[in-house]
Formats: structure tokens, C-alpha cells, sequence
């Protein structure tokens, strides 16, 4: 009973830390969006932007990445045949991208803190090619932990699989910031 009580609050904090990181890397854009408004407004939306990316921090995505994490340690411990499975050494390998992404998230919010009030140097579309990475992981994750073993087995239809859903979101960005583009001039 126990196990299942703590991957309950696996899942419901896993939930609560993807869609933080989901709309701080959203605010990343809406920050980098606002490099052709006027001074004023310019100003007046940045020091918003850079106050809600380190609250959305602060409050609700690392804490609820650290309870996430102690929940899934916690579930190792309480099961150690996990660390026997070939399918959750791959979630392990996607969760060390989930950390790197982590670290690039939090830099960002550290960048918007110093810049006060100055542009990002990231380009908009990288920002939003950015944005879709904990989508990609989180697909990566779900998909391992559901299908576990046949994961492994059928890996290649997976993996095409994956890579077609990577190109039409990465396609389907860069058409959207082009029409954006155009709908601007």
C-alpha cells in the first residue's frame, strides 16, 4: 500500500513539475516576443515576465521536482527489482535529460534575473524549439514506463516513431514563427 501511496504523489508531482516547466520556458518566449514593443511597455512586461519565471520556480517547479525525485528514489528503494530492468535504465538515461533541461531552465531564469529588463540573446525560434524538449521527455518517459519491456523490444518502431513526432512539432514551430513573422510585417 505503501509503494502505491508514493507513486501516486510520483505521478501527481511529475505532473506539477512538467507543467511548470512547461509555461517557464512559455514566459522565456513571451520575454523574448517583446523585443519589438515599445520602451515602456517593453519595460512594464519584462520585469512581469522575470518576476512570474522565478515565482513559477521558486514555488511550483522546483519543489515539486524535488518531491517528484524523492518519491521515485523512495520507490527504488521500496523496490529494488526496478534498478534489475532494462526498460527503467532507459528512464533513467531520458531522466538525466530531464536534469540537463532542468540546469538550461534554471541558467534562463538566473539570465532573465541579471538582465534587468535587457533582450535574450537566444533567438525566438531556439526559444521555441526550446519549449517542446519536456514534451519530447516527457513522451520518452510515459511511453518506457507504460510499455516497459516492449519498449526494448520493438525500440526501432519506437524510435521512428519518436523522431516523426520530433520533426512535425519542430516543423510545425518554425512554420508558426514564420507566419507569425509574416503576419507582423
Amino acid at each position: 500500500m505503501l509503494y502505491t501511496i508514493i507513486k501516486a504523489l510520483h505521478i501527481i508531482f511529475m505532473v506539477s513539475y512538467f507543467a511548470g516547466i512547461f509555461y517557464l520556458v512559455r514566459i522565456f518566449v513571451y520575454y523574448k516576443d517583446t523585443d519589438e514593443f515599445a520602451e515602456e511597455k517593453k519595460k512594464i512586461l519584462r520585469e512581469q515576465y522575470t518576476f512570474m519565471a522565478r515565482r513559477l520556480w521558486n514555488i511550483i517547479t522546483v519543489p515539486a521536482g524535488i518531491i517528484m525525485a524523492v518519491c521515485g528514489i523512495v520507490m527504488i528503494f521500496l523496490n529494488t527489482g526496478l534498478m534489475k530492468m532494462p526498460w527503467f535504465h532507459l528512464k533513467l538515461t531520458f531522466l538525466i535529460g530531464l536534469a540537463a533541461y532542468h540546469y538550461w531552465c534554471w541558467k534562463k531564469v538566473l539570465q532573465l534575473k541579471e538582465l534587468n529588463g535587457a533582450t535574450i540573446e537566444t533567438p525566438n525560434i531556439k526559444l521555441r524549439q526550446a519549449n517542446e524538449i519536456a514534451t519530447f521527455i516527457l513522451f520518452l518517459v510515459v511511453f518506457t514506463v507504460i510499455l516497459k519491456s516492449s519498449v526494448i523490444e520493438y525500440w526501432w518502431q519506437l524510435i521512428t516513431g519518436f523522431f516523426v513526432l520530433v520533426f512535425l512539432i519542430m516543423m510545425t514551430v518554425k512554420l508558426v514563427n514564420k507566419n507569425k513573422k509574416t503576419n507582423n510585417c
